[in-house]
């Protein structure tokens, strides 16, 4: 039985991988935006030992959630799930960041450099849209959604990387272009796949098990932008991230 927190678990993907793993058993935490949303959570995943609230468009709260999870561990995997899409250009968060930055980019990097011990495994959650994402990393609080999800194997590799030495796997799938709020109901991929694939590498199970820096669909590896494993790219990311958080990794 494993203790796993997935961020942005009160509806989509992420819910029903929480779903999933509590009815295998393990002891499942959520995380939502605020009160009204965590109550919610509750009543879809009633098996979920808690949730914890934190609003991640403001790097205050998401250092506060990583205190808090500090508090509430050790974990076995933290899945960086958290993501916006449509509708929040316009949307700031307290400290003044663009939302889809701080909560797409910036978050992930705040929760995996501040749990300490780290968990077993990380998981971060990107899309095939980083295909189509700018490598250059310019201009970075204004990325797109393509960009973030760049940023998103980016963070899972250097995290593999430096937290190899301490037996931690970090990870990046994508769910696909699944039906749910993000993918609206036309989506034609698998969303039970998807689900699966959470599974799997929350779990580090199946051929997930020992395997680290690697990009997931469908419970298999599958392609990615080169672009990712470029080792300074990586670098570079971690430092503009440090500069603009305040937040330097525990590793």
């Amino acid at each position: 039985m494993a203790r796993i927190f997935i961020t942005g678990s009160s509806d989509g993907v992420g819910l029903l991988s929480a779903q999933a793993l509590a009815k295998r058993g393990h002891d499942v935490y959520l995380h939502a935006r605020n009160s009204q949303r965590a109550q919610d959570a509750r009543a879809a995943c009633p098996a979920a030992k808690d949730v914890f609230i934190a609003d991640l468009t403001s790097t205050e709260e998401t250092k506060s959630l990583a205190a808090q999870l500090n508090q509430a561990g050790p974990w076995d995997a933290i899945v960086h799930n958290a993501g916006v899409m449509h509708g929040v250009s316009h949307l700031k968060g307290k400290e003044g960041l663009p939302a889809l930055f701080a909560i797409n980019t910036l978050a992930p990097y705040i929760v995996a450099s501040l749990v300490n011990p780290p968990p077993k495994r990380h998981v971060f959650v990107s899309s095939v849209l980083h295909q189509g994402g700018d490598p250059s990393l310019r201009n970075i609080q204004q990325c797109s959604y393509n960009d973030s999800k760049l940023h998103n194997i980016l963070l899972a590799f250097w995290f593999a990387r430096r937290l190899a030495n301490k037996g931690v796997t970090s990870n990046a799938l994508t769910p696909g272009w699944v039906p749910t709020k993000l993918g609206g109901r036309g989506a034609p991929d698998d969303i039970d796949a998807a689900v699966d694939t959470y599974v799997m590498l929350a779990e580090g199970s199946g051929t997930a098990e020992g395997k680290t820096g690697k990009y997931w669909y469908q419970r298999r590896e599958t392609s990615y932008s080169s672009a990712a494993d470029d080792e300074a790219r990586q670098n570079q990311l971690i430092q503009i991230l440090g500069e603009i958080s305040g937040v330097k990794p525990l590793l």
